[in-house]
């Protein structure tokens, strides 16, 4: 199911709220468009970076496109090198340094350009939501966090060690101090059957409003 056919299915779902939304905030989303290896802007619903596992299977390159920011690269390098992914594989092989993956390029560039308030990575699996980088600490992204949480009924939970380094979310917070999440959708093995589509959509439906609204 396509990015736009998720939002018109929300407008069709709640047409006055995402009026008002539309009309009232800065709404953006950047869409990974696979095969094209390039990077898709539209200005729709809600200025979130949308984060789909299957990336990772098919990038030619075997680099792990979320682990290619400068926020704790060298360590991620560390962790996935002792873990055994020193070369290209589907899932968690860093590179060959931060920021060498055109579409990781572009989101980095991207982000640069505008003022983002809020993040959202968009992964899966575990209905997690992680909310945290180190030992920063932005402005009410405990309490933003909290609220996303109680809304989808994924829980909150500080990013593991060995998945916290080198991450878009965790760029983001680095660099501006201010609200990122990692929000896991679904359980299963990746990539999840399309048989859990409406309970990803209903779960995180709430997410994407209060991101737009508590900022």
């Amino acid at each position: 199911m396509t990015l736009k056919k998720v939002y018109l299915e929300i407008v069709l779902f709640n047409r006055f709220l995402i009026y008002k939304l539309i009309s009232n905030t800065k709404n953006e989303a950047v869409l990974i468009i696979f095969n094209k290896r390039h990077l898709s802007s539209v200005n729709i619903f809600i200025f979130y970076y949308y984060n789909f596992h299957i990336w990772k299977l098919i990038k030619p390159t075997g680099v792990d496109l979320n682990l290619q920011f400068p926020a704790g690269w060298e360590q991620a390098r560390e962790i996935k090198f002792a873990q055994g992914f020193t070369a290209p594989a589907p899932r968690d092989f860093v590179g060959f340094g931060p920021l060498t993956e055109p579409e990781a390029i572009s989101i980095y560039n991207f982000t640069l350009a505008h003022n983002f308030r809020l993040i959202l990575a968009y992964h899966s699996q575990g209905e997690v939501i992680y909310w945290q980088f180190q030992n920063y600490n932005p402005p009410n992204s405990r309490r933003i966090g909290e609220a996303f949480s109680q809304a989808s009924g994924y829980s909150l939970e500080e990013t593991p060690y060995n998945s916290s380094f080198a991450g878009y979310k965790d760029w983001f917070i680095q660099t501006y101090n201010r609200p990122g999440y990692t929000v896991e959708v679904g359980f299963g093995e990746n990539p999840l059957p399309i048989s859990q589509f409406d309970k990803i959509y209903n779960d995180n439906l709430g997410i994407l409003v209060l991101g737009a609204t508590l900022i």
